[in-house]
């Protein structure tokens, strides 16, 4: 299983801090995601994606007991 993080708006969106997932790929995931939590279509498109601390923007095999980390933009100062 992989754990994924939630962040910020992402958090809010998936109506959790984490969950369990079972996906094989990066791919999967993402569209896992959203067709568990359709408030995540209009956020995970901007989100960094971490796996296992790397930043990855395309598909990446996802081993069991990773975490994935997803982090919308945030705003500083």
């Amino acid at each position: 299983m992989t754990t994924v993080r939630f962040f910020a708006a992402a958090e809010e969106a998936a109506g959790s801090a984490s969950e369990e997932r079972s996906e094989a790929t990066l791919d999967a995931l993402r569209a896992g995601l959203v067709a568990d939590h359709p408030a995540l279509g209009g956020v995970l498109p901007l989100c960094a994606v971490l796996v296992d601390g790397r930043r990855h923007d395309g598909n990446t095999a996802l081993a069991a007991g990773s975490t994935v980390d997803v982090l919308p933009p945030f705003a500083g100062g």
